[in-house]
């Protein structure tokens, strides 16, 4: 395409880029000046920091989207919301985000390219979906993934704004005394275990982490809690519950390695509600993410122990 500057200071070329091509993101503009993809003038350019003048002529190629090296995979998806831009998938315990060693198939990645197909209009030059944030394996519930680089990086921009909202619905061992608050301490690599995240302080490492928790249900000795994030460090939840001495039901990693009675495939904790703003249209998009089969029966056996009634999932 060839763009004609008429902004009459002088700009840089990949924040003019920005505004004058808004389906890419910075890095993406700033990837395709690196690779000799922009010309101003008629001549090459790969400075990203060069300056751009009234008058001036930008010529920006945008090269064929590669295809990713990875098998589509007919895998059965639970959609709670798609359109062109992004699609909303309640996904299931067992199923990891991504590829990983381990796990070369059968992840999310694998059944969204078979979902999609040639809908995927790209992400960095590469036709794959946008992974704008991550579920451990064991894990169910609401989580977007973006399919165009727009979305996806959008909705990047309200993850680290705090401006889209993740609840989630956990089974605790205990209960807190109140009935609501916050957990405020950064999260890093456990300096022991590799495997494992653990609180290490911001000046040996740790990133900022906050989790609000709401009660929901007293269960005898257990609670079904909702937690909130504000931030998405991995095993955040997992990680600050147990720090507080309510480790989460099923557990292993960082609670104990004991049987309540119902077979869990891991952790009791399920992302139940989702609400972002949608990265074309700025309408509020709120997907609600229905129990598991294997949570349901969990709070039906707490509940019934202790004489309640069984927790019931409403929209809010």
């Amino acid at each position: 395409m060839e763009l004609v500057v008429e902004a009459t200071p002088p700009q840089r070329l990949d924040r003019w880029l920005a505004v004058q091509v808004p389906d890419l993101s910075r890095s993406r503009i700033q990837k395709l000046i690196d690779g000799h993809w922009v010309a101003v003038n008629h001549r090459l350019c790969t400075d990203k920091n060069a300056m751009v003048h009234l008058g001036d002529v930008v010529q920006l190629t945008i090269p064929p989207t590669q295809p990713l090296k990875l098998a589509p995979e007919p895998i059965p998806l639970e959609i709670l919301y798609e359109d062109e831009h992004l699609l909303i998938v309640n996904k299931p315990a067992g199923m990891v985000v991504h590829p990983a060693p381990g796990h070369s198939s059968g992840t999310l990645v694998n059944a969204v390219l078979a979902h999609c197909g040639e809908s995927l209009l790209g992400i960095g030059g590469v036709q794959r979906p946008g992974i704008v944030h991550r579920l451990d394996k064991d894990t169910t519930g609401a989580m977007v993934v973006a399919k165009t680089e727009l979305a996806h990086w959008q909705l990047q921009a309200q993850l680290k704004a705090k401006t889209a909202r993740r609840e989630y619905l956990g089974v605790i061992y205990g209960t807190f005394e109140e009935e609501w608050g916050s957990i405020d301490a950064p999260i890093g690599r456990h300096p022991i275990d590799r495997k494992k995240q653990a609180i290490v302080a911001q000046e040996q490492g740790g990133r900022e982490a906050v989790t609000h928790w709401q009660t929901e249900q007293r269960l005898g000795n257990f609670t079904l809690v909702r937690f909130r994030l504000d931030t998405g460090r991995t095993h955040q939840i997992r990680v600050h519950s147990a720090a507080r001495g309510h480790p989460l039901v099923g557990d292993t990693v960082y609670g104990p390695r004991r049987s309540v009675g119902v077979n869990l495939p891991g952790q009791a904790l399920h992302a139940v509600r989702l609400a972002l703003r949608h990265p074309v249209s700025e309408e509020l998009v709120v997907a609600i993410a229905p129990l598991p089969e294997h949570f349901q029966t969990l709070l039906a056996v707490l509940a019934q122990r202790c004489g309640q009634s069984p927790f019931r999932l409403t929209p809010h």
